[in-house]
């Protein structure tokens, strides 16, 4: 009897440990909705009497102009020193990383990917987002080697730049595609989490 129990016990032990992990992957890759996307994409309302310094004005044109010269820009033409301005000119302004989960070692928006790209589509059509400037940052984990997975990490930016035209009907020209391979890992402790393999959209500039 003490051993029929003691075996129920480490049922249910393992019950609970099997409950905890599936619920913490279900958490990792949670999908954001529209919503959430136009509210982290929205530009901040600017505050009424605060004019830029000279500075800061020169350096917003500097951008509007570099960002505008990306425009139908082959991804993969972008030199090292230009991804990273793009990533400088990024980090300031509204941005949202998505988990897409593309097929296995290939650029392809897969079925699981595809309710993602889908929400996606849907916010950067809103009024809110309608006819604005996007950076499309594609990031890979670490596995494979750093030339490869730069290339991969431009064909996903580029699928989902692709996706979004086609399907949504938004302008090409609207969507700076770049990629940083495995440069820029979002958890490097965990060099091969799922998280590190997504896409981080950027509102780079208003109508």
């Amino acid at each position: 009897m003490a051993f029929s129990n003691r075996r129920i016990g480490l049922v249910g032990v393992a019950l609970a440990v099997g409950l905890a992990l599936s619920s913490g992957s279900a958490s990792a890759a949670e999908q954001r909705s529209a919503e959430d996307i136009v509210n982290a994409l929205k530009a901040p309302r600017a505050t009424r009497g605060l004019t830029m310094s000279p500075a800061i004005a020169a350096r917003a044109a500097d951008e509007t102009r570099f960002i505008a010269a990306l425009r139908n820009r082959p991804t993969r033409s972008l030199s090292t020193e230009e991804r990273e301005k793009i990533s400088s000119i990024s980090s300031s302004k509204p941005k949202i990383d998505l988990e897409i989960n593309f097929e296995f070692n290939s650029a392809i928006i897969g079925s699981k990917a595809m309710p993602q790209v889908t929400e996606l589509g849907k916010a950067l059509t809103t009024e809110d987002l309608k006819g604005r400037t996007f950076i499309l940052s594609g990031f890979t984990d670490a596995k494979g080697s750093e030339t490869y997975n730069q290339g991969l990490s431009e064909r996903r930016a580029d699928a989902v730049k692709q996706f979004l035209s086609e399907k949504y009907g938004i302008e090409p020209s609207n969507l700076v595609t770049v990629g940083y391979g495995q440069s820029q890992l979002k958890d490097p402790t965990n060099p091969f989490a799922a998280e590190n393999r997504r896409v981080q959209v950027t509102n780079a500039a208003d109508k």
